[in-house]
């Protein structure tokens, strides 16, 4: 289970966070929803253990940041590979399903400077995924994604959650969010204003972007299959 009770976070001079409550399961998946500058990724970043004082989970909760990047021009195998660190072992079998739940197994040779930018933010979750962790905490997971790879990785995030593990995702796309998340936690102002089911958390969450929730309207893109 990851869990907060009352958090508050100072960055600086300015409070990010106010006396948050936050829980997430095993068997939830969770969208951490809200504008730029809510405190979303601060949250996680807590959650993680990785603020001041906070306690990382290497072995049991992988991480992925937003900006998540690669500083060597290792290939996308040796990129995966590096999930195994925090257990001391390079297992083949984690690394190679890692890859290929992620899409990329295919481009494991290539260096991740020289694929695209969401092949290589897919071989940065395989490395999550490479550490067979317990939950999985990921900021703005899809981004650089094109809409099929998307719906791919909202997929297999569902997936994880069904099989028992604990997802906690920053997202700003609402539809990806309510179609395959079981949990909507929106933020605002570094407090949360809504955390509910999909269905019943949505008008909060598209109030916290400055818009309407409809009902009645329809997504323009759907994938092919359900989640």
């Amino acid at each position: 289970m990851i869990s907060a009770r009352a958090l508050s976070v100072s960055l600086g001079h300015r409070q990010v966070l106010h006396g948050l409550d936050f829980t997430a399961s095993p068997g939830e998946f969770v969208a951490l929803c809200g504008p730029n500058g809510a405190g979303k990724s601060t949250l996680l970043r807590a959650l993680a253990g990785l603020l001041p004082g906070g306690t990382p989970w290497p072995k049991r909760v992988a991480y992925l940041p937003q900006a998540a990047s690669c500083a060597w021009p290792l290939t996308l195998w040796q990129v995966a590979a590096l999930g195994r660190l925090p257990h001391g072992d390079a297992d083949i079998t984690a690394i190679t399903a890692a890859l290929s739940d992620c899409g990329v197994l295919a481009l494991a040779d290539r260096r991740i400077d020289q694929v695209s930018g969401g092949q290589a933010r897919r071989a940065m979750l395989a490395r999550a995924f490479a550490t067979r962790p317990q939950a999985l905490l990921l900021d703005e997971p899809v981004a650089d994604l094109d809409p099929a790879a998307s719906h791919e990785v909202m997929a297999l995030l569902a997936r994880f959650a069904a099989a028992g593990g604990t997802v906690v995702a920053v997202l700003h796309a609402l539809d990806l969010a309510a179609s395959y998340a079981s949990r909507l936690c929106v933020l605002r102002d570094g407090r949360i204003t809504a955390d509910a089911a999909p269905a019943e958390a949505l008008p909060a969450a598209a109030a916290a972007f400055g818009m309407v929730y409809d009902p009645g309207a329809r997504p323009l893109l759907t994938p092919l299959t359900g989640p």
